[in-house]
């Protein structure tokens, strides 16, 4: 388990085995589904059920922030391939902060541990998506450097896009 001290936030790795840590997986990742950003929907019993077993399987870690030992962020991230550098990199898929600890450092203290867990694991870099009409987590990514991707800026920068099937 890494254990990361920022802002008086505690942060430590997930273990997907642990009951009790699969559940706060699930009940963070569906505080985030229910919040607009998140599309506003709670998670289903299925999606709840197989979040710690799929993470594990698809190789993914996941961070736990608790402020004074009550949980309040998640970073959920999957380690994969950066093929022009022939290094790891890693993905932030979710970052989770409770909306009563908005604002106290949470985000900056999860994105720290996950960019110190990416080195640890040897990753050319860490990526991420945001919604554009999220303007609170683009200003947070900009202070910290993160960007838009782009190889060469006449060709302008990445969109993620999606297909649903």
């Amino acid at each position: 388990m890494t254990n990361d001290q920022t802002a008086g936030i505690a942060i430590t790795q997930a273990d997907y085995a642990d009951s009790a840590d699969a559940a706060l997986l699930a009940d963070l990742l569906d505080a985030y589904a229910r919040d607009p950003m998140g599309g506003g929907v709670p998670l289903s019993a299925a999606a709840r059920a197989a979040l710690a077993p799929g993470m594990a399987a698809a190789g993914g870690f996941s961070l736990i922030a608790r402020d004074d030992g009550a949980p309040v962020g998640l970073a959920n991230c999957f380690v994969t391939f950066a093929t022009f550098a022939g290094q790891p990199l890693v993905n932030i898929h979710d970052l989770v902060v409770v909306p009563a600890a908005r604002g106290r450092g949470v985000g900056k203290a999860l994105l720290h541990a996950v960019e110190a867990e990416a080195r640890a694991r040897g990753a050319d870099k860490v990526t991420l998506e945001v919604l554009t009409g999220n303007t609170a987590a683009r200003a947070l990514y900009a202070r910290l450097g993160y960007g838009d991707y782009q190889l060469d800026p006449a060709m302008g920068h990445a969109l993620f896009w999606q297909k649903t099937l």
